[in-house]
């Protein structure tokens, strides 16, 4: 009998904030994820000049390496997500990151969230959505509720959602900050000389270094 190694199929999160360009570290945590199994990539980041910038495609990490070329990647700041599909086929428009229609947030996510649907048509979010996933019915839902606190948005959020998840958030109008909430999907913080990591772990684990 042939034994083959089991794939862990789980979307990867990356996130990074301090003194150094984000998008070379972000790209580095995404390669190191790749054992996970995806289908798709992305990166959202905030420019010097505060602009939310997000790029995600279908592919490999490699095939959003090419896709940045020429892109406007600078910044401290950022989150990046590998993503295997649950909730909408792989595309360009189902990959994360997700950002609010207001372009104010943008969302990485891990999980699922099992009552979208009735959030969707709670908070008359349905006309805002472009794509087929949960994830981005968290993101309008976070930008509904949100009045200048993202902390009180992310909790007024969390009271509503039902399911396993693990957010990323950039809010636009708070630069240099990173927003990080999670129930039942893991998520570790890393602080070094350099600034502060986060990462989506799917083990326990000891030492963590993108």
């Amino acid at each position: 009998m042939t034994r083959t190694k089991k794939q862990n199929n789980m979307c990867g999160i990356v996130g990074y904030v301090g003194r150094r360009d984000a998008c070379p570290i972000l790209i580095k945590g995404l390669h190191r994820l790749e054992y996970r199994g995806y289908d798709s990539a992305g990166v959202a980041l905030v420019n010097p000049d505060g602009r939310l910038n997000v790029f995600k495609c279908k592919g490999k990490v490699s095939d959003l390496e090419h896709f940045l070329d020429g892109k406007d990647l600078g910044g401290n700041i950022g989150i990046a997500h590998t993503r295997w599909a649950t909730h909408g086929v792989p595309n360009d428009a189902n990959a994360h990151p997700h950002y609010s229609d207001s372009g104010n947030i943008a969302l990485i996510h891990n999980g699922i969230i099992e009552n979208y649907h009735d959030l969707a048509t709670k908070y008359d979010l349905t006309d805002e959505l472009i794509s087929e996933t949960d994830t981005e019915v968290a993101a309008a839902l976070i930008n509904k509720l949100y009045e200048g606190d993202p902390k009180e948005a992310l909790r007024k959020a969390v009271a509503e959602i039902e399911g396993s998840f693990a957010f990323c958030v950039l809010f636009k109008d708070h630069p240099g900050e990173i927003y990080a909430v999670r129930n039942v999907s893991p998520m570790v913080a890393t602080y070094c000389n350099d600034g502060l990591s986060l990462i989506h772990i799917s083990e326990p684990t000891r030492h963590l270094r993108i």
